[in-house]
């Protein structure tokens, strides 16, 4: 497979090293464990920047399709199939627990999130976005508290009604449908604004739960955070041997 960017394409040139490396990953000896060029080979023969293919990259190892391995360099991620169907919103997770979900402050502001947050929506450049913070809980205490940014081409204005479940919103007002959720799952231990706003002690300990949203494109819709009293959740997983 040659390896080459149209540089007289209006595809930008990060979407078009995001479909080379889609179509690398798919390659046998990629499949049976082979690294990838590492970014200052790749770029130079691209034609491309580092920052340009990087972005690319990150996208793909948002997805789960790539990993970088420290000291190694990047392989296919084979990750163990766990898939979970049909996932729900913290919304309908809370409906289905019989719990009252009791939203105790949303804010919601246009800024410019991390470059974590950008590399996953496909921005080269820093883009105002919209962002939403909320601490929610039952009726008699919060206990989360929730960090949301969303894909501008979503067009969302910011004076919409967030107290309607937030996928129904998108889908009925904005024909935005919530698909596919990637999700990253970390113990960490509360800092200042954090027991604040959970009403803990500063170091108390905390399930920081990421998700990235996708629509049935795969085009990415939700970049959460959560960050959950350790006495408010409880994290299971079924699986099925075939």
């Amino acid at each position: 497979m040659k390896l080459k960017i149209d540089h007289h394409s209006s595809i930008p040139l990060h979407l078009q090293a995001e479909e080379l490396l889609r179509k690398m990953i798919k390659m046998p000896d990629y499949q049976a464990g082979k690294l990838f060029p590492n970014e200052v080979n790749l770029s130079s023969q691209l034609g491309i920047s580092r920052n340009t293919l990087r972005q690319a990259t990150n996208k793909l190892v948002h997805e789960g399709l790539l990993l970088r391995k420290k000291g190694v360099g990047t392989v296919v991620s084979k990750p163990v199939d766990s898939k979970a169907k049909n996932w729900m919103s913290f919304s309908q997770e809370m409906k289905s627990k019989g719990i009252e979900i009791v939203n105790y402050t949303t804010e919601l502001s246009w800024a410019i999130p991390p470059m974590e947050v950008l590399n996953f929506f496909g921005y080269e450049k820093k883009v105002k976005m919209l962002k939403m913070e909320r601490v929610r809980g039952d009726k008699k205490n919060q206990f989360v508290y929730f960090i949301s940014y969303f894909n501008p081409k979503l067009g969302l204005r910011g004076d919409e009604d967030f107290n309607r479940p937030l996928y129904e919103l998108l889908e009925n007002d904005f024909s935005v449908v919530a698909k596919v959720s990637k999700e990253e799952i970390t113990a960490v231990a509360a800092d200042s604004t954090l027991a604040e706003l959970l009403k803990i002690k500063e170091g108390d300990p905390i399930l920081k739960r990421k998700r990235f949203v996708f629509d049935p494109g795969r085009r990415p819709i939700e970049y959460n955070v959560g960050y959950y009293k350790s006495d408010s959740i409880v994290y299971s997983v079924e699986s099925e041997r075939d």
